[in-house]
């Protein structure tokens, strides 16, 4: 194997080492109470190694949470051919959008990561980054193609609300365990986008 491949491997162990120490330190004291001495001795790594790769820990998590991001983004590009009638018949046959399934995969895979940067210790920048560049597409996917990109207040202030409820949906799911599967917060959230105010509250 070339010096290249040896070389990817071990800048991927070590940032794999950074995540995780990040994450435990988030979750027991919180991003402020973080040093770049207190990862790098969690992560056994020297602070030489760190350097090569970040600035500080704020350009670690920076990274990690674009990461997720263009993630997410591309998941996305499966919504782009979605209409209304497909949403309603995945809906009357009672079957999860594949791509919502895909999603929670996906949000389960960083489920830790997740939980520690929208956490009490964690960054408050990050979730809103997750309603506007997951949440809010979503919910402008979903809409009937003549209100898409519509620029009326209303319109507005309609995505705004439903991707503040998903977001909601999704971080009451990652501060619970994420004990439901990726098909079933699927259903749930589809579910969630048809009740109205009084209506019986059942999947």
């Amino acid at each position: 194997m070339g010096a290249s491949a040896n070389t990817d491997r071990r800048i991927a162990r070590t940032k794999r080492a950074l995540r995780s120490a990040l994450i435990e330190l988030m979750e027991e004291r919180g991003l402020d109470g973080v040093s770049v001495n207190d990862l790098c001795a969690r992560a056994d790594l020297n602070r030489g190694t760190f350097y090569n790769h970040f600035h500080d820990k704020e350009d670690l998590l920076t990274y990690l949470e674009d990461e997720v991001i263009v993630e997410l983004e591309s998941i996305q590009e499966e919504m782009k051919g979605l209409t209304v009638l497909d949403l309603m018949r995945y809906r009357a046959r009672k079957k999860p959008l594949p791509f919502l399934v895909n999603l929670f995969d996906y949000l389960r895979e960083q489920g830790d990561f997740l939980h520690a940067v929208t956490g009490k210790g964690g960054d408050i920048r990050f979730a809103p980054r997750l309603r506007d560049s997951v949440c809010a597409n979503l919910i402008q996917t979903i809409l009937h193609e003549r209100y898409r990109n519509n620029p009326s207040p209303f319109v507005q202030y309609y995505v705004a609300f439903y991707a503040s409820a998903y977001l909601g949906v999704i971080q009451h799911w990652i501060e619970t365990g994420m004990k439901e599967s990726s098909e079933e917060m699927a259903l749930i959230a589809m579910r969630l986008f048809f009740i109205k105010p009084g209506e019986s509250i059942t999947l």
